[in-house]
């Protein structure tokens, strides 16, 4: 027999999902629920959150600011891997979701609650990602998935659960079910509805953060981000703290149509899904960072981190941000960074994040090397008739077996 649950903290929005849930754990389990909500800079969505659910009697709502946390410790070391999911997803809402469940574990120790619940779907990526950091954490805990567990089936039924039990839905979340958003500092996604069809267009109103690159300024904006050991920590020579410096780069690159993705990826479970991405002041970050490890990064070093980096963000991607292996790789990144530092400026312009310098103390660049004029540098030129003779051994023998 299953052991009677005595509290449960649930990760908590405010919007209609866990607005039904809420209510259904209180009906279904008849115990006290903690609500928990995660500022990751998603916006004016927090206080909305905390009026619904005193609305529902929540005595215990915990609204915690984890912007500087999210950025500093989770998007940044994602960054220095240069990581991007199928070759074009930042990875937005996977590395938001280790975070959440790191406290969501921490307040249901320090509450005394004995599980946690979700509103991820049973469908979706997210049940993974929760679940997994839970039982990497705490798996004494007991996770609880209510759309794996009721009998919702559908929208329609969500929105009569809803009515029946005096639950707020938006307006434009009546009949056809709505767009599914997910916001935090690093981006914007958005999925469903018309977005379900991958030959539809995208419609302009969903874009939430960036302008269409067509109606963006028609004079690009020049701007230098500096790096120490493979972070970003300055705008244009000032110092700022990490999540101000992703807040102002956004406020940039969203105000030049950077950073925008309509990508079908391969979810973890084993569908596709379309879904629409915004990720400005990532999209300079990422740029800015190749850039500032070109000069600075040795030759296999660089080459062996791009090789290692699809696996990485699978890792992050399949919800595996606590597992030893990425935990692994993280060090082989981190040591890489050691002499990242420097700075890079960037052109800003109708949808694009272009180098145009980059500077570094560690360079690894020798303009005195590489000049096609008279160099103060020993290099004799004959030492490459070796090198490539050696190199073409087997490709003469190669060719020689096969008749040539």
């Amino acid at each position: 027999m299953a052991r009677k649950i005595e509290k449960i903290v649930l990760a908590y929005s405010g919007g209609l999902d866990t607005s039904v849930i809420l209510k259904w754990l209180q009906e279904t389990y008849g115990c006290e629920v903690v609500t928990f909500t995660a500022d990751l800079g998603q916006g004016d969505e927090l206080e909305p959150a905390r009026a619904k659910a005193a609305m529902f009697g929540v005595k215990d709502i915990r609204i915690v600011d984890l912007r500087e946390e999210f950025v500093r410790d989770f998007v940044f070391p994602m960054l220095r891997s240069n990581a991007l999911y199928e070759g074009q997803y930042l990875l937005g809402s996977s590395i938001s979701r280790p975070l959440i469940a790191k406290h969501l574990v921490a307040i249901a120790r320090e509450a005394g609650a004995d599980a946690v619940a979700h509103g991820a779907t049973g469908k979706g990526n997210d049940q993974i990602r929760l679940e997994l950091a839970v039982n990497a954490l705490a798996p004494s805990i007991e996770v609880i998935a209510p759309w794996r567990q009721w009998n919702i089936r559908s929208r329609m039924q969500l929105l009569e659960y809803a009515g029946k039990h005096r639950i707020p839905v938006p307006s434009d979340k009546r009949g056809e079910a709505p767009f599914s958003i997910d916001a935090n500092l690093l981006h914007t996604s958005t999925e469903g509805k018309v977005l379900e069809n991958p030959a539809e267009l995208a419609p302009d109103h969903i874009y939430r953060r960036t302008v269409d690159p067509i109606d963006a300024p028609d004079a690009p904006e020049i701007v230098t981000i500096g790096f120490e050991n493979g972070d970003p920590v300055s705008l244009d020579g000032q110092i700022m703290t990490p999540a101000a410096l992703l807040t102002q780069l956004n406020e940039l690159g969203g105000r030049h149509g950077i950073g925008r993705l309509d990508l079908v990826e391969n979810r973890c479970i084993g569908m596709k899904s379309r879904g629409v991405y915004e990720t400005p002041g990532g999209t300079i970050l990422l740029t800015a960072h190749r850039g500032i490890e070109s000069i600075t990064l040795d030759r296999a070093a660089m080459h062996l981190k791009d090789e290692i980096m699809p696996r990485y963000a699978e890792l992050i991607y399949n919800g595996l941000w606590f597992a030893p292996e990425r935990d692994m790789l993280q060090a082989l990144i981190d040591r890489s960074q050691a002499f990242v530092s420097g700075e890079v400026t960037m052109r800003l312009y109708k949808g694009s994040a272009s180098v145009i310098s980059r500077t570094s103390p560690c360079s690894l660049y020798s303009a005195d090397l590489v000049t096609f004029e008279e160099s103060s540098i020993a290099y004799d030129h004959l030492d490459a008739e070796g090198f490539i003779r050696l190199k073409g051994l087997r490709l003469r023998n190669w060719a020689v077996r096969n008749g040539r």
